[in-house]
């Protein structure tokens, strides 16, 4: 690990001596009952909010809010921003401030063109000097912690180590960063040498994100890079054991074997708690294959499974696709790793969603 300088100290992980785990923020998915569901199977050590929008006329949303505030995972929650204008992030951070945050984070990092194309997430990454003023101020107005994260440029990686430099310079106390410009989006191979150069560049501790996919794979992204711990995104959709087994990874102990059995009981627990009131099964069912998208990568290698899925309409014909894949063979292993070649993307009924190559933060690796 690098020697790192810490203003504000972190909050305690569950493995004291380990690195650090965090769930990525990602719109759409990381909500209140995502996180109950994902701190049932072996929470990170941090969750991070979906952003907060800021603008001139939001107030932070009441659903994102709920998960500050009614959360009972025990785990910390920092609350994620994406704007650019000071005056608006100024005000919004007074208000999130006045909830149960563990701190505010900056989004820098937000691929989605119509996100970037308003100058925000990672369209800041073209304006270094905006960026510094974004951060001086937030810096001034959060009296404790104070993250970002952000991706290793725009376009390229010109700007790479000026903004750096200015999270140093405004005494950030935590960065993610994913291994990608955002023109890259999520279809490049991850550049962990550059966020090794963060870790060897930046004085606060650096989690490494992108393309973390097992708890070997995380060790491996460590050794190589030298974070401080990874953040973890669409993986723990796929696999919310991934941050139990991480731990024991880390720790030398053995690594928890997943079988498609409990594949199955994961399945009918995220159904249950994802269920809002008064939505038509159609659309419930709908919003779980945007799960099961990226849990169908480790269900089989032929990818039978989520072409089945994906031609479910009624909660009854879901689970009975997944009791004949899941149960069918329920004591067979859940591959720790995506199967080569089974791709996890969007389907006709649930456009914009979760699936890979989608326009939001969901998809962060």
């Amino acid at each position: 690990m690098s020697v790192t300088k810490v203003r504000h100290p972190l909050p305690a992980r569950l493995q004291p001596e380990g690195p650090l785990t965090a769930l990525a923020p990602m719109q759409d998915v990381t909500d209140l009952a995502f996180m109950r569901v994902i701190a049932h199977y072996g929470a990170p050590d941090y969750f991070f909010t979906e952003f907060f929008r800021v603008h001139a006329h939001s107030r932070p949303e009441a659903h994102i809010l709920r998960s500050i505030d009614e959360n009972s995972t025990g785990r910390p929650v920092f609350a994620q921003v994406i704007g650019e204008d000071l005056g608006f992030l100024d005000r919004t951070i007074r208000e999130l401030l006045r909830h149960n945050v563990a701190g505010i984070d900056l989004n820098l990092g937000c691929p989605a063109p119509k996100v970037y194309k308003k100058n925000v997430g990672g369209g800041l990454l073209r304006e270094p000097e905006k960026i510094g003023e974004i951060l001086s101020m937030l810096r001034q107005a959060v009296p404790g912690l104070f993250t970002v994260k952000m991706r290793i440029g725009f376009s390229d990686t010109s700007n790479f180590d000026r903004l750096i430099d200015l999270i140093n310079e405004h005494r950030v106390d935590l960065l993610s960063v994913h291994g990608r410009t955002v023109r890259e989006m999520y279809r490049s191979e991850v550049h962990y040498d550059y966020i090794a150069r963060a870790v060897a560049r930046a004085q606060c501790p650096v989690l490494a994100n992108g393309n973390v996919t097992s708890a070997p794979r995380a060790g491996s992204i460590l050794a190589e890079t030298r974070a401080a711990g990874v953040m973890i995104g669409r993986h723990a959709i796929r696999n919310p054991w991934i941050f139990r087994q991480c731990r024991e990874h880390f720790a030398g102990a053995p690594i928890s074997r997943i079988t498609l059995g409990d594949v199955r009981e994961y399945v009918a627990r995220l159904y249950d708690a994802t269920r809002s009131p008064g939505v038509p099964e159609n659309c419930h069912v709908n919003k779980m294959k945007k799960y099961l998208n990226f849990v169908g990568q480790s269900v089989d290698a032929t990818g039978t499974f989520l072409h089945d899925m994906r031609r479910t309409e009624t909660e009854l014909d879901l689970f009975k696709t997944c009791d004949r894949h899941l149960l069918g063979d329920a004591n067979r292993e859940f591959s720790p790793e995506p199967y080569p070649g089974v791709i996890a993307r969007p389907n006709c009924e649930t456009p914009g969603t979760i699936a890979a190559g989608c326009s939001l933060e969901t998809v962060t690796a």
